[in-house]
């Protein structure tokens, strides 16, 4: 189909036994096999590891994998049931793919999108830099999978690594445009909020960026088995913005 931004290859459906040892995750698929899949997803995936739960799952070719399954998505249902995505890789495809469909009006012209470019003084690379306007822009991908009822929350953990990327991204105000694109890596979530309860220190940097000129791009993403739509951008939560 012509609106789809990413497509699953043939997914193989199961049923969640358990996660362990973070990178793990023990799973019967509906032939009746018992497999162990590759979990992509380092963080704790806050609401997304309850025993029993759907699961869709990729089969790898590749005779040199550990593992040749890799967990790509499971059903939850924080208030309808919602296939979430696992996968962390997929996420800086599917923006990619955003920005080169020019998908994000907000961004205005450019001609180039390049991938991982280093820059900044703690020694970081951008996901996306975008050029050829007059001034460059500098994109942040976060995948969110979090939620609390229609509300999308980032991060889910404490993340040292998040608080350096806004450092970061203040840091390239006076020359260019910077972005915290936060991937909404389900599609029942209408608003989307810093998750302070998981890092205080990530929400206060997020507010600090916000006031000083980072703009906030929290992209709504309907996830399902045979691949990824992109559905416009949720609202912030203004007041979570503002404490």
């Amino acid at each position: 189909m012509a609106d789809w931004l990413y497509q699953y290859p043939p997914l193989l459906a199961g049923t969640l036994i358990k996660r362990y040892k973070r990178f793990l995750a023990d799973i019967e698929l509906d032939t009746g096999e018992v497999v162990t899949a590759h979990c992509p997803n380092t963080g704790p995936m806050t609401g997304m590891c309850a025993p029993h739960s759907r699961v869709q799952i990729s089969q790898s070719n590749n005779p040199k994998r550990k593992l040749a399954y890799t967990w790509e998505m499971i059903e939850v249902c924080e208030t309808e049931p919602t296939w979430v995505g696992v996968n962390t890789q997929i996420p800086n495809l599917v923006v990619k793919q955003l920005l080169q469909d020019r998908l994000l009006h907000s961004l205005g012209d450019y001609d180039q999108v390049k991938s991982e470019v280093r820059y900044g003084q703690e020694k970081s690379r951008i996901d996306f830099l975008l050029t050829g306007s007059a001034q460059p822009a500098y994109i942040e991908v976060k995948s969110t999978t979090w939620a609390i009822e229609k509300q999308a929350l980032f991060p889910d953990t404490v993340t040292t690594r998040g608080q350096k990327h806004i450092r970061e991204l203040i840091s390239v105000l006076s020359a260019a445009r910077a972005y915290l694109l936060f991937f909404i890596n389900r599609a029942d979530c209408t608003t989307f909020a810093p998750g302070d309860q998981a890092d205080p220190e990530y929400g206060k940097l997020l507010r600090e960026a916000v006031a000083a000129g980072v703009e906030l791009l929290p992209c709504r993403f309907e996830i399902t088995p045979e691949g990824i739509r992109y559905l416009g951008l949720a609202t912030v939560d203004e007041k979570s913005l503002t404490r």
